[in-house]
């Protein structure tokens, strides 16, 4: 019987060494041990410095990712220079198989936040695990269906919800069980971090935030923010 990865500590889930992105996935502890180390031998680091771009709209898929440190955000920005988020990436999170599976250039930026680290898996590697793995399978379907059910609700509440309910469905997010399988109480996230994700002016944010604090739902501390009540804060970022 393979033995489960111990718990993961607050330092774990802050940074994370491919290694143990890996043994907390949900879909590595999954194969068999000739499998997993083909998958550990053909993935690598790449690290994105804060305002990089780890890909560009247009671009080729050629990789599929997960996020070791950081955080970066979905993104789509028009030719005249308007921007729309889509969601955040936190560490913990695995991303881009939908535009690999569509072999179709991608329809978003990948945008660091803040100074980030990813795991990158070849095309072929995810390709192989596509084709020969039935739990592989299994677990990008469950994610696919997540994160469609996510954005769908997601695109209602930008247009039915006020600006409080747009943060706190943002900062919601963050917590999804299976898109952000290892969301921590604490958040290194600044205003402006949370005002980009959330698709909000900062000044706009910052208030909505102050709100959300006066309504017990989270603390706004040094250099981040705790959420004391996750389930009121989607409950807050549904009201439609």
């Amino acid at each position: 019987m393979r033995n489960k990865p111990a718990p993961e500590t607050q330092a774990d889930r802050l940074s994370l060494t491919l290694a143990r992105l890996l043994e907390l996935s949900g879909w590595y502890p999954q194969l068999d041990a000739p499998s997993q180390a083909r998958v550990r031998g053909e993935m690598r680091e790449e690290a994105v410095p804060a305002g990089g771009a780890l890909c560009l709209r247009g671009e080729l898929p050629l990789h599929w990712y997960g996020t070791l440190e950081g955080l970066l955000k979905w993104a789509v920005t028009s030719h005249d220079g308007r921007s729309a988020t889509l969601g955040g990436l936190t560490v913990g999170s695995w991303f881009g198989e939908g535009t690999l599976l569509r072999k179709a250039p991608r329809s978003a930026d990948i945008i660091a936040l803040r100074d980030s680290r990813v795991a990158v898996m070849p095309h072929d590697t995810f390709e192989w695990l596509h084709r020969t793995q039935m739990s592989f399978n299994h677990f990008v379907l469950a994610q696919i269906n997540e994160r469609l059910h996510w954005f769908m609700g997601d695109y209602a509440a930008h247009r039915l919800l006020d600006a409080d309910s747009q943060v706190a469905r943002a900062l919601a997010g963050l917590f999804h069980p299976w898109l952000h399988p290892l969301g921590q109480k604490h958040l290194q996230a600044s205003q402006e971090e949370i005002a980009a994700l959330s698709g909000l002016s900062r000044q706009r944010c910052n208030a909505a935030l102050r709100r959300l604090r006066d309504a017990g739902l989270l603390r706004i501390e040094y250099g981040g923010i705790t959420v004391i009540d996750v389930e009121g804060l989607r409950g807050f970022g549904e009201r439609f």
